[in-house]
């Protein structure tokens, strides 16, 4: 009898527990989503791309959300950043050191360290991290990660504002290997980690060992 007690009264605790996380997980993607990224970003993204409209700098601040909440969803997994411009935008956030310590703390449960490829602590660093971007990306937007029809919003966004510099990806993968160089990333072979070509749009980026995507950097 003390037994079953006991075994019930722990059962009692872990359910509690996984309820309490889950909770506490429903909290922070609401803070992510919530969260007035344009109140402290906008001026200084427009300062910093003048080219894109209040519109565009919207998206941008839309893509940043996305990567956090790629970024909480992977806990303390690396996660590459698909898109330059999202990328500028989140150096200028880092800049509020105040604001951004406090986001991280309410959004992520930690503090959000911007790691540039070139200190990742292993070669294969950067390439986990694209592909767990990829499958992360595509499940929150419905996307079939190894027969995707569409690209999520972090990896089509550079391309559809026209980014210099930026991080292009296509979904026809032949086309890709085919073109020339500083032609798009081959986006559909990402999430089954297939051998792609293609570097970074305008010369932008970093085309890691191999070729299956851009980001030059990310959050661990």
């Amino acid at each position: 009898m003390t037994l079953l007690l006991a075994l019930v009264v722990l059962g009692l605790v872990v359910a509690a527990l996984a309820g309490w996380r889950a909770l506490r997980n429903r909290r922070r993607e609401q803070f992510i989503d919530a969260y007035p990224y344009g109140k402290f970003l906008d001026r200084r993204l427009a300062a910093r791309r003048p080219e894109l409209s209040a519109a565009q700098r919207a998206q941008v601040f839309a893509g940043l959300r996305d990567y956090f909440q790629l970024c909480r969803e992977a806990k303390k997994r690396l996660v590459a950043m698909p898109s330059q411009v999202v990328d500028e935008a989140w150096h200028e956030f880092i800049l509020f050191t105040r604001q951004y310590q406090q986001f991280c703390a309410r959004g992520l449960g930690r503090f959000l360290h911007h790691t540039p490829a070139e200190a990742m602590r292993r070669p294969t660093d950067a390439q986990d991290g694209i592909k767990r971007a990829w499958r992360l990306a595509c499940k929150r937007q419905a996307i079939d990660p190894l027969r995707p029809r569409s690209l999520p919003l972090l990896f089509a966004l550079d391309a559809m504002l026209g980014i210099s510099g930026g991080f292009v990806y296509r979904l026809d993968c032949l086309a890709a290997a085919q073109a020339a160089a500083g032609t798009p990333y081959c986006a559909g072979h990402i999430g089954c980690g297939g051998g792609c070509t293609g570097g970074g749009s305008d010369g932008g980026g970093d085309s890691s060992s191999d070729g299956c995507g851009g980001g030059g950097c990310g959050g661990d």
